[in-house]
């Protein structure tokens, strides 16, 4: 009895193990297809599986197939398979699995795989190409609300849309009928930078999911720009910009006017100068010693200017004499001397008027 005691755990650690693989203790592998899970019809494509390192051997499955393929790691860390696919048909159209061989068992199934054959056309499938269009633009800004709309004339069930270098698998979405023309609208909203790339459309029918119609024209989409409110904030700026310009010319405008007016203030017109001073005592007096000769003289010019100042029409015109200093000295020189018996004149000044 002593014997079957150790035996009894070994199996059950054994058994324990096994039900912890069996139950997904190791991860399960990650399945793609390149360059494309949408394959026209009579290319190739790369079906690959990727598990932990040190893996010893993956299988695919095709759903409704009995042998699955097995393949050994080519290369290190001998985590990823390869299974290469030549000449794509109908037969090798459908769902694919695949699995990893670590340690005492099998790992769980990947997630599955879509494999699409696109351009068969056998009697009874889809014929029409469909149309790919986008609204409102083809090139749009980050944050933009996208529609790509997927139409066709011919009864379709299903519509795919799948863009080149995803590694995700296409877009599904059942048709519409809109007055006897089948449509599909993808809606791509708000738009990234990750959504930019060329875009193909497909049909196909219920009966026949993973066989597809012949592909739309390619549509490119271009996000590109700069997001809203990078463009709000740049249009704001300009407009500051703009306005601190105009409050710096009406600053400007205002100091000039400012400098002219003091300008004025500083340098009033001849109307508005009254006598002015000299600069020393000596002109002082020989100012006033002309001004009292001119006033004293009866001269003609004198009675020229009360005559034209007495004839004026307008009772408001002034009339001015501007005295020339220079002149006027030179009138002071002596006069001759009188000839005998006749008493000396008395001396005169003269004063050269200049009548404006």
């Amino acid at each position: 009895m002593a014997p079957t005691l150790p035996a009894l755990l070994c199996l059950g650690l054994s058994v324990g193990l096994r039900t912890q693989v069996q139950a997904g203790t190791f991860p399960k592998p990650i399945i793609w297809a390149e360059p494309s899970s949408v394959v026209p019809s009579g290319s190739s494509v790369t079906i690959l599986c990727q598990g932990p390192p040190n893996t010893k051997s993956f299988s695919l499955n095709k759903e409704g197939d009995s042998a699955p393929r097995n393949m050994h790691p080519a290369l290190k860390p001998w985590d990823k398979a390869n299974f290469f696919i030549s000449n794509v048909r109908e037969q090798q159209a459908g769902r694919y699995h695949c699995s990893h061989f670590i340690g005492v068992n099998w790992s769980e199934p990947s997630e599955p795989l879509d494999l699409l054959v696109a351009g068969e056309e056998p009697a009874g499938r889809l014929r029409d190409r469909p149309s790919l269009s986008v609204r409102p633009s083809p090139s749009v800004a980050p944050g933009e609300n996208v529609t790509l709309l997927c139409q066709s004339g011919e009864r379709t069930d299903t519509f795919l849309l799948s863009k080149e270098g995803a590694a995700h698998r296409p877009l599904r979405l059942r048709s519409q009928d809109q007055d006897r023309r089948y449509q599909a609208e993808f809606s791509l909203s708000p738009v990234t930078s990750a959504h930019g790339g060329t875009y193909r459309c497909y049909g196909s029918l219920s009966t026949d999911p993973y066989l597809l119609s012949q592909p739309s024209e390619p549509l490119a989409l271009v996000v590109s720009g700069l997001t809203w409110y990078l463009s709000v904030l740049i249009g704001v700026s300009v407009t500051f910009v703009l306005l601190l310009l105009v409050l710096l010319f009406l600053f400007l405008h205002h100091r000039g006017q400012d400098r002219r007016r003091k300008s004025r203030a500083a340098d009033p017109g001849p109307e508005d100068r009254g006598p002015q001073s000299s600069s020393s005592p000596g002109a002082d007096a020989q100012d006033q010693a002309i001004y009292a000769a001119v006033s004293d003289a009866h001269s003609e010019v004198g009675l020229q200017l009360d005559h034209r100042a007495a004839t004026s029409e307008a009772p408001q015109d002034v009339t001015y004499a501007q005295l020339n200093h220079s002149t006027i000295k030179r009138a002071m020189a002596t006069p001759p001397a009188p000839p005998s018996g006749e008493p000396p004149a008395e001396p005169s000044e003269y004063a050269a008027l200049a009548v404006r």
